[in-house]
């Protein structure tokens, strides 16, 4: 049993946390390639946003039923070892599991905003909206793909919604590619990445590949100020050099295997 797995951790999940929900991720051994659409795109024109919002109210339809797994329970369960819980996930899992002051890095798709006015509503009320602008949509049978998308190519004669207050162009309350995370939640994340190397905690990265700079840039700042780093991942990362101890494996199996030795059993 390694000694960081009994103590403080200062956590980063993605995607590879929520496959075990059932929610299938961009960069894993066996995702297909795929090429998402980008915020520059998205505000173009409204054909994009009618394509985005075709596919995506099918892909919300699914994955808003998704289920919290063994992983997201277990960080739940012992979230007062936890100096901060970072997430590139958009899914709302580790809230939904109970977990407290997750830091959403790239959003969460359950909220809408405006980008004209700036008003912020529930994914669920917007959905309402565009089954009833869009009758039947829902009952097409597609593959769920990563993000709340889906496989879809025709999506001519679907109605967007527009934002009840200004009549502007809703998005979902995420960071697309193309956008930049907020500096100010940014610069929460590395205070946290600071607290964790002052209190001797572990960075544990969990079910990431590290290929986006969002998540990578705290493994690198937790390496500079000498924290240990450990990284769980199905397939190798970024960060794989930075490690200190690195795990090729599926998260939920390790903290099963690791939480047995320890005498837990998880839920």
């Amino acid at each position: 049993m390694s000694d960081w797995f009994d103590r403080r951790w200062l956590v980063l999940t993605g995607a590879g946390v929520s496959t075990d929900s059932g929610i299938p991720d961009y960069r894993g051994p066996d995702a297909v390639p795929r090429q998402p659409m980008t915020y520059q795109d998205f505000i173009a024109t409204p054909a994009h946003r009618q394509r985005y919002w075709a596919r995506a109210h099918l892909g919300w339809s699914r994955m808003g039923g998704a289920e919290p797994n063994v992983t997201h329970r277990f960080l739940a369960e012992h979230q007062d070892r936890l100096v901060g819980l970072i997430t590139q996930n958009v899914d709302g899992l580790h809230e939904k599991a109970g977990s407290l002051d997750v830091v959403d890095l790239h959003g969460r798709l359950d909220r809408v905003i405006c980008l004209d006015c700036g008003d912020v509503t529930s994914r669920a009320e917007v959905q309402a909206r565009l089954d009833a602008l869009n009758p039947g949509w829902t009952d097409q049978e597609v593959t769920i793909a990563p993000d709340g998308d889906v496989d879809l190519e025709d999506t001519a004669g679907f109605v967007v919604a527009d934002c009840t207050q200004c009549g502007g162009r809703l998005k979902p309350d995420v960071v697309f590619f193309g956008e930049s995370v907020p500096k100010p939640k940014v610069n929460h994340c590395f205070d946290l990445v600071e607290r964790a190397g002052r209190e001797g905690a572990a960075l544990v990265v969990l079910g990431s590949s590290l290929q986006v700079m969002s998540g990578l840039r705290f493994v690198r700042r937790a390496a500079k100020d000498g924290t240990e780093i450990v990284i769980i991942n199905r397939g190798p990362t970024r960060g794989d050099e930075l490690a200190d101890v690195r795990i090729d494996d599926g998260v939920a199996e390790t903290l099963q295997r690791l939480s047995l030795r320890a005498g837990e059993r998880l839920s």
